[in-house]
């Protein structure tokens, strides 16, 4: 693909709305060093020399969108306590729109807390509340998502699923339905409890683990037959457009029901997977909403998530980084 050619696509990407609904977290970070360890118990003491908090879950979905050029407008909800304002600084910081950020004093804001020390996580610390969000609540959030839907063009609805209790069978129902009517694209990257729940889902995005436990399968990421076999019967049952399978180092598995494709990953020094999953989703849903052929939907999302995984952190896509990679290699 030529400088033209690429720039052409991301241009098409700058006219594209994109409504995100999932659970959004504050990625916290502390950054040190480990020179002894504990008395009390056979663990590393961190001194601590900086930290940091950034967007993480669907707000790193929405950073990914924002950096490829699209506008994100983001469906989520925090707590009334100090991360929860601290994610809505963050919000204000990035220059996110806030219109459908709930505030829940009943719920904590979830929150990762990543230690880092020589290049390395060595743990990590999750605050959250994962109960699902009653009725009312979800009438609410679906009221908000009608609203917006009905006036802003969107060209592409997101659900970013992290299990902590947003997305409910019903909202996802709902909002698919609301799509449907409108002829916005839908797109979904799922997590174990709703991985059942996304029937007429036009882009479907699980990773390999999360593919084989939704459907309890003993299967092996190398078996690419019954990967094909399995995955195209999911496919059929569940009404979906297209299903999309990344297979990590592997690279990505796609089927639309008419043609079945493999695409490898390319080699890359990985410094940590985190927030990658965020990235590819981005990247396919706008290649999808913005018309692009499949081999490189399929390709220039599996380059954005390989580059991520150059960086230490959940970081967004470096959009100069990847439009450079791209002419390098010859996206189809």
């Amino acid at each position: 693909m030529n400088k033209d050619n690429i720039e052409q696509v991301f241009s098409k990407f700058a006219e594209l709305n994109v409504l995100i609904i999932g659970d959004a977290m504050v990625d916290s970070y502390l950054w040190g060093k480990v020179d002894r360890i504990s008395p009390e118990a056979p663990i590393p003491i961190v001194t601590v020399t900086k930290q940091e908090n950034r967007l993480g879950g669907a707000g790193n979905v929405s950073l990914n969108i924002q950096a490829l050029g699209a506008t994100p407008i983001l469906i989520s909800i925090i707590g009334d306590d100090e991360k929860g304002r601290i994610f809505a600084d963050l919000m204000k910081e990035n220059n996110l729109i806030n219109d459908g950020i709930f505030v829940d004093p009943k719920r904590m804001t979830t929150v990762k807390t990543r230690i880092i020390s020589g290049g390395q996580q060595i743990s990590r610390v999750d605050q959250e509340i994962s109960a699902l969000i009653d009725e009312e609540f979800e009438n609410t959030v679906f009221d908000r998502i009608s609203q917006i839907i009905n006036s802003k063009n969107i060209n592409i609805v997101i659900f970013v699923d992290y299990d902590k209790g947003l997305i409910t069978p019903g909202l996802i129902k709902n909002v698919i339905a609301l799509a449907k009517t409108k002829n916005i694209i839908t797109a979904a990257d799922p997590k174990s409890r709703n991985f059942n729940n996304y029937q007429q889902v036009d882009l479907f995005k699980p990773n390999f683990k999360e593919f084989r436990d939704g459907l309890k399968l003993q299967i092996e990421k190398t078996d690419m037959e019954e990967l094909k076999k399995v995955s195209e019967n999911f496919k059929k049952e569940n009404q979906i457009g297209l299903l999309f399978i990344t297979l990590s180092e592997l690279g990505v598995f796609l089927t639309n029901g008419v043609k079945q494709n493999y695409y490898p990953s390319q080699v890359r020094d990985i410094a940590d997977v985190s927030g990658a999953g965020d990235t590819v989703i981005a990247a396919a849903s706008l290649c999808l909403a913005a018309g692009m052929p499949i081999p490189f939907m399929a390709q220039l999302s599996n380059l954005a998530g390989g580059l991520v995984c150059e960086k230490l952190g959940v970081v967004p896509i470096d959009v100069e980084q990847l439009k450079k990679e791209a002419r390098k290699i010859q996206l189809i």
